[in-house]
């Protein structure tokens, strides 16, 4: 199981659907060779430079925490069943209602398709909050989502990043 990241009063909670197989083995969030969001993260402006996987715990330092969804890692998040989410909601809005971020930033649509209900969600910022927090819904960064090129990621965090200076 992957640990959270995780302080009071955050700028931004990440939310990753769920720990990928190497992720949950190394112990450190987005440690797959494939996955961007370290990159990602930096190239967006959201930090001042690349964290290695290995010193996940950096993130803190920015104001910024990670967690996930679903504990239970995959090697692809399509693996998780509906009652997986069910079953992880409550200990989610926990988590929220005792950390209380001033964001949360979904990595991808799914964990909040299925905490929400909502079959259309958009990307970026969310009309509703969860829990009393702001949404904002972030393309994932896995290597899997060819659907975002590098570029495109890091315009949609520099997006965020600019929003949450406001």
């Amino acid at each position: 199981m992957l640990k959270d990241i995780i302080a009071t009063n955050l700028k931004v909670l990440f939310c990753g659907i769920n720990p990928g197989l190497k992720s949950a083995d190394d112990g450190h969030h987005f440690s797959g060779r494939s996955n961007r969001f370290w990159k990602v993260l930096y190239q967006s402006g959201l930090t001042p430079y690349e964290i290695e996987a290995v010193n996940d715990n950096d993130i803190l330092k920015f104001g910024y925490g990670l967690t996930t969804a679903v504990a239970r890692a995959t090697s692809r998040a399509d693996q998780l069943s509906k009652e997986e989410f069910d079953e992880s909601l409550e200990s989610f809005r926990v988590k929220i209602a005792e950390f209380q971020p001033k964001y949360v930033a979904f990595l991808g649509k799914a964990a909040y398709q299925a905490f929400s209900q909502k079959k259309e969600i958009v990307w970026g910022p969310q009309t509703e909050d969860f829990c009393g927090i702001k949404v904002w819904i972030l393309p994932n960064t896995s290597g899997l989502n060819r659907g975002f090129s590098l570029d495109d990621l890091v315009t949609s965090y520099h997006e965020f990043h600019k929003a949450i200076q406001e």
